[in-house]
């Protein structure tokens, strides 16, 4: 039964034609009577109204087919950069990629970034040209793209003519009646017997070659890349028979303990929250109770559904290898594992990183109880946006990537929650680092009962090390659970540092400390730690880093002169362009928080001619100056009398 399962994702960059290869799919295996349209608002995997009216995808749709007798379990992915949170959570799910390119623009940053990802987590991928049908297509040019700046050389399973026009046609190069030879050398020359019998001009049978471009697809071998037109319908039908016929069929063993991924978080009006899952092995059925490793707790599955367009089926239960929709698990989030944690579950793969902070404002104030429920609700769904209700100052706060998604959070809002509201006061995330060693003291001790001392070392650690931290306190000063305690305080002490943002880069060391026999708690560590970590930044004194992003500019190359102007007024930075056909293409680096309206004054200033893709980079020193220092929200660690009060809840 695994084998006729493909679990697959579509990714690309933003108007790629993501949505509308998805939407071929569904119309050609039956399961819709037309394809969608995209910019008509028809799409099946764009339900929400937002994506209808835009046009783009905000979150990621799954959906399921069947084609070749094989069932396709398919998860349509947003493509621009400020929903690539929602990409991340998706990267541990499918056997196998689909990465669209468009023939027209070619490659993007934010198709490096997922390139890399997917790299990484050695996954198979399939890379389609899209759009060879439109006027500037330039296949060619893209395949010669992706071996520059992905640095792969792709295998070629077809080739195009009459590119550019509704006559497009494309030929395979790799089928019973035709094996180019280019392609048949790249097969054999990893197996010794077929390479053997191919030097001695002994013809292998097409099916044994066949299984050995299997076996190099799946391993990551190779790259295979084929053509065609989304939107016409060009090349379609040979891409869903390419996923059935080399794609993995999913993996697992429904006869062990369940160990399953919780890889997204929905909402229904009926069954209220949906924890969409992948099963690694084991299997989950209607009314079973399991057990969620990742908090500690048992829950009673109330329903099992697959999820196909425009609807649910209730199964009743999902077995390994599969995706389903699971309600009744009310406590469960993102990420979380059911049953066993150690059945090969893939890690995190780190695509983006919030870039601005915004508040959160009702614009009739008797609607913030129900806003900050709406807001607790979506980041349940999307746990990037890191949703914090800070009491003290009556304020709302988010993270999120850009203003895009300011936009479109403001109109789910409005169209689901009926809440009228407002993003406002964008703030670029800025961080913290040590600038140099020094040591952190605390004494809590008073008043009793409690008795926690301390002592550590903070140094700046490298850039993007995160937070580094270790004990050297034997376990006769301090006992082992209390030393356990501190370390699980570190990444909460860190949250904000003496210029009010959060401090990273950091070495930690615990170097001296006492307990008591009689007195000390577990929570007295808890409590002291922040005392004890402030102090420390604030003997060391701390440099705030701000947020780069590494861009890429298209333009006419008469531009040169005032887009450079632009960038180094930005502080930014550039290598040297490549020019060609009287278009340059510039790369480097700016900080975000001078370059937040750039795009559009390029766009503005060169007539629509540029473009501009971005993504993050890293963080970067910059002075105060430079960078912006805020209050410390809530009652600071360096306010002593004041913290322990608040963390014995003595005063709210």
């Amino acid at each position: 039964m695994l084998n006729h399962i493909r679990n697959i994702a579509v990714m690309a960059h933003a108007d790629a034609g993501k949505t509308t290869l998805t939407e071929q799919f569904l119309y050609l295996s039956g399961q819709t009577h037309q394809p969608g349209n995209v910019d008509q608002g028809t799409a099946q995997t764009d339900f929400l109204p937002v994506e209808k009216e835009r046009g783009i995808s905000v979150s990621s749709s799954h959906t399921s087919f069947f084609w070749n007798n094989t069932r396709i379990n398919l998860i349509d992915t947003p493509g621009h950069v400020d929903f690539s949170a929602d990409v991340e959570r998706m990267m541990r799910v499918p056997d196998a990629v689909i990465l669209v390119i468009s023939a027209v623009e070619g490659i993007q940053a934010h198709t490096e970034t997922l390139w890399g990802a997917l790299r990484e987590r050695r996954i198979p991928v399939l890379f389609f040209i899209n759009k060879i049908d439109r006027m500037g297509a330039d296949s060619e040019a893209v395949i010669r793209a992706i071996e520059k700046e992905l640095k792969v050389s792709p295998l070629v399973l077809q080739e195009t003519g009459r590119e550019g026009c509704n006559e497009v046609a494309i030929e395979g190069l790799w089928n019973m009646g035709y094996m180019q030879a280019r392609l048949l050398e790249q097969v054999v020359e990893s197996n010794e017997s077929l390479l053997n019998s191919y030097l001695e001009e002994n013809k292998a049978e097409f099916a044994e070659l066949d299984a050995q471009l299997t076996r190099l697809i799946r391993g990551c071998a190779v790259y295979p890349l084929l053509f065609g037109s989304a939107k016409m319908g060009i090349g379609m039908e040979e891409l869903l028979n390419f996923v059935t016929a080399y794609f993995p069929g999913s993996s697992g063993d429904s006869g062990k303990p369940l160990s399953a991924l919780v890889y997204g978080i929905g909402h229904d009006k009926i069954m209220g929250k949906i924890a969409y899952v992948r099963l690694f092995n084991g299997s989950i059925s209607s009314r079973e109770v399991v057990f969620n490793s990742s908090q500690g707790t048992h829950e009673k599955v109330t329903q099992v559904r697959r999820v196909f367009p425009g609807h649910y089926e209730d199964t009743g239960m999902v077995e390994a290898g599969d995706l389903a929709g699971i309600s009744g698990l009310g406590s469960v989030s993102v990420g979380d594992i059911l049953g066993l944690a150690d059945a090969g579950i893939p890690l995190e793969v780190k695509l983006s990183t919030p870039l601005i902070i915004v508040q959160v404002k009702a614009v009739n104030s008797k609607d913030y109880p129900a806003l900050a429920s709406a807001m607790q609700e979506l980041s349940e769904e999307d746990p990037a946006l890191e949703f914090e209700w800070l009491r003290e100052e009556a304020e709302l706060q988010i993270k999120i990537m850009g203003w895009i998604q300011m936009e479109v959070l403001e109109r789910i809002l409005a169209d689901r929650f009926k809440i009228e509201a407002k993003l406002e006061n964008p703030t670029v995330i800025y961080r913290e680092t040590p600038s140099l060693a020094a040591e952190g003291f605390v004494r809590y001790w008073m008043p009793k009962p409690c008795w926690a001392i301390m002592k550590f070392r903070l140094e700046p650690g490298e850039r993007g090390s995160g937070i580094i931290y270790q004990s050297k306190v034997p376990v006769n000063d301090v006992q082992q659970k209390y030393q356990n305690e501190v370390e699980r305080s570190i990444s909460g002490a860190l949250k904000q540092g003496i210029k009010g943002w959060e401090v990273s880069d950091v070495r930690i060391t615990l170097i001296e400390g006492e307990d008591h026999p009689v007195h000390s708690r577990a929570g007295d560590f808890a409590v002291a730690t922040p005392m004890g970590i402030m102090d420390g930044l604030v003997n060391a004194g701390t440099t705030l880093m701000e947020p780069m992003i590494r861009y890429k500019i298209v333009a006419p190359e008469e531009l040169l002169g005032l887009i450079t102007s632009d960038i180094t007024r930005m502080r930014g930075n550039f290598e040297p362009p490549a020019i060609q056909n009287e278009r340059l293409t510039l790369c480097g680096e700016l900080p975000l928080a001078t370059s937040l309206g750039f795009p559009v004054k390029l766009s503005s200033r060169s007539g629509g001619k540029a473009r501009i893709s971005t993504h993050f980079s890293g963080y970067r020193e910059c002075t105060d100056e430079q960078g912006v220092i805020r209050p410390y929200k809530g009652i600071s660690p360096l306010d002593t009398a004041k913290y322990i009060l608040k963390a014995r809840k003595a005063i709210q």
